[in-house]
């Protein structure tokens, strides 16, 4: 017998609607003709262990038990799931080839694999276990997938990353929420201070951006325009690019802050004659952007529709669950595999019959293009969100669900258009001596463009402006021609100070975390694309900073509140800037792609919790005095009782710790 175990109940029922009819269904499970079984999770079954399980008098919240680091890591069932770990548990015993069928990524990894560890499977048995990786719940989806099952084995390291970020989260977590807890009370603090190894950098990205506007204090700067006539009596203007003598009177961004100087080039260049000095034209080509992966989807729709990352990710679970229309949502991948090619006029002809406004009045998709998001090398347990070939029915959308399918189905045809071409010309030209410049763009083909002019329907004004740029015009020029100067113009401007975060900005800072990382030697070591979380939890933590009301937000805006700004001053430094924990999560990621060990992940947040720990015990978290704690949230496991023991901190010398795995 074949048992198939699905990550939770509606992927089972997927798998088990391709076998062999008629299908038993039993209690946790679905028994098909040929005596093959598919069963299901429902998310974790199994959870870390409390600190209590390792020794009893854990369970009080005391100082000097920190940090509490396991030799042994111990799991155990949900109590709501113990039914369903029973129900596996048999047929486990009775299958003679397993199947894991999580969700394809690391937790969905995780989550079977662990459960298969719990219930004891060893030798041929495990070793023979298969991966059924399924990112499209239609029926034909379902049995291609079935015809490529792999070795569940060839996703080990997947498993292992997951699993040392669980233990991670609840090694750093727990220990740290535990302390400043503790040294929170010594000041009058009597909430419980949530520390995280993510949501307390992403917190402190807020916390230092409310800062920063905080303490800003805007500066007048000034431009000069050149207002020119050419022969033809065509006019356009020029902005005056700033000379090395100039220098003294600029910023470090090169804005003139003299207006002075500026007045002083207005009427120097007023009805003056002017000189083209350079003109440079090419012929550019932009292609197509890559399908969405979570995280882009989720920006785009904060910016189109002002949708929270968790309500774009709810209702891209319902898109791929219930209604079966796009792939799985949980993806990292903007790339997809060269083979899913051969579908690419059954999707477009999919897609084009239940959203026809899509494409109308422009020209077809041309299915024989291949842009540059079929690449097999990028792709391996999931790929890019696109279209299932299930025809949509829009009317019987919400409206979140259909504005996310039109976007996913948009950006796929994109990729079957070609590149949007223009030229660009840069044109020098002198004035009494001083150089000015201007910028033209002439459109030569729209190409996948098109598609953008159907997307009106939105009511951003902003990001149609975005995405129908204005083609600056300039009349015909030629090197040495003379024009003339009408005016100059002096204008005025202050500078801005950054702008508050988003839920568009703040997921695009977790998914290039790099740009906020101050240590130059940790940024030489990440890539652009490397973020804090992954595609599935980002919109977990953004939102559990809300729930314990260390974040509120103000319209559109996402602010500190005044409990989050006391943690974050009261944390030190390393705790609350992404430059650890970006590497941390380099690590985990290059732990899943087979290119490091579990204990290069471990040991240095183990020295590091050490040293943080210490540091707890030293110092008050005096930014917390006075502030008034929030309504108690839902806690943690590990959160619970918290403060109802406390310990004067001991000065201790810890030794590095081991942990096995």
């Amino acid at each position: 017998m074949i048992l198939y175990i699905a990550e939770k109940p509606s992927l089972g029922r997927a798998i088990a609607d391709v076998l062999p009819k008629p299908l038993k269904k039993g209690e946790g499970f679905i028994r098909a003709a040929n005596g093959d079984c598919v069963s299901w999770c429902v998310g974790h079954l199994l959870e870390q262990a409390e600190p209590d399980a390792y020794a009893p008098e854990y369970k009080s919240w005391k100082f000097e038990h920190l940090p509490i680091v396991p030799d042994a890591w111990k799991m155990k069932p949900k109590y709501k799931m113990r039914g369903q770990i029973s129900v596996l548990r048999g047929l486990v015993k009775e299958a003679t080839q397993l199947v894991n069928a999580g969700d394809p990524d690391r937790e969905g990894q995780l989550l079977v694999d662990e459960i298969i560890a719990h219930l004891g499977v060893k030798g041929a048995k495990l070793a023979q276990a298969k991966r059924l990786l399924i990112s499209d719940l239609n029926p034909q989806a379902v049995k291609r997938a079935l015809g490529q099952l792999r070795l569940n084995r060839e996703f080990i390291p997947l498993s292992t990353s997951a699993l040392a970020r669980s233990r991670a989260d609840w090694l750093y977590g727990m220990n740290m929420t535990r302390a400043y807890t503790i040294q929170g009370r010594k000041v009058g603090y009597q909430g419980v201070l949530s520390v995280g190894r993510v949501q307390t950098p992403i917190l402190g990205l807020v916390v230092r951006r409310d800062e920063e506007i905080a303490n800003f204090v805007s500066k007048p700067f000034f431009e000069v325009l050149a207002h020119l006539t050419a022969e033809v009596q065509q006019t356009f203007t020029a902005k005056w690019q700033p000379s090395e003598a100039c220098q003294p009177y600029m910023d470090e961004d090169g804005r003139v802050l003299s207006k002075g100087l500026a007045q002083n080039v207005v009427g120097r260049i007023s009805g003056q004659q002017a000189t083209v000095e350079k003109i440079t034209a090419q012929d550019k080509k932009q292609n197509a952007p890559l399908p969405y992966n979570l995280s882009s989807l989720q920006i785009e729709a904060a910016k189109r529709f002002g949708m929270s990352a968790k309500t774009v990710l709810d209702t891209c679970q319902s898109l791929y669950e219930r209604h079966k229309l796009i792939t799985y949502p949980r993806s990292d991948s903007r790339y997809l595999p060269q083979e899913q090619h051969a579908m690419a006029p059954s999707v477009i002809s999919t897609v084009n019959k239940g959203a026809p406004e899509l494409t109308q009045g422009i020209d077809a998709p041309n299915a024989k293009l291949k842009s540059k998001a079929w690449n097999d090398k990028k792709v391996d347990a999931h790929h890019a969100i696109i279209p299932t070939e299930k025809v949509a029915n829009l009317s019987s959308l919400s409206p979140a669900e259909k504005q996310i399918y039109l976007q996913i189905a948009r950006q796929y045809l994109m990729q079957f258009y070609s590149a949007y071409q223009y030229k660009e010309t840069l044109v020098e030209i002198i004035i009494a001596g001083g150089l000015f410049k201007t910028k033209a763009k002439q459109e030569i083909a729209q190409g996948w463009k098109q598609l953008l002019k159907q997307s009106k329907a939105n009511n951003n004004s902003e990001v149609n402006r975005q995405d129908e740029e204005e083609l600056a015009t300039i009349p015909p020029l030629t090197k040495g021609q003379i024009l003339f100067c009408d005016r100059g113009e002096l204008l005025e401007k202050q500078t801005q100070p950054p702008k508050h975060f988003t839920d568009a900005t703040l997921l695009s800072a977790m998914t290039g975390i790099s740009r906020f990382v101050t240590d130059p030697e940790i940024r030489k070591i990440l890539k652009d694309t490397d973020g804090l979380g992954t595609e599935a939890t980002r919109a977990g933590i953004i939102e559990l900073l809300f729930k314990r009301s260390f974040l509120i937000r103000q319209g559109k805006t996402i602010v500190a509140t005044d409990v989050g700004k006391g943690l974050i001053n009261s944390l030190p430094l390393s705790a609350t800037t992404p430059d650890m924990t970006a590497l941390w999560e380099n690590t985990l990621d290059a732990m899943s792609r087979k290119e490091t060990q579990y204990q290069a992940f471990m040991q240095p947040l183990i020295s590091k919790l050490d040293e943080l720990i210490t540091q707890a015990g030293s110092v008050l978290p005096t930014a917390l005095q006075g502030v008034k704690s929030p309504t108690p949230f839902k806690k943690k496991s590990y959160a619970r009782k918290a403060g109802k023991s406390q310990s004067t901190a001991k000065k201790t010398t810890r030794k590095p710790r081991t942990v096995k795995s």
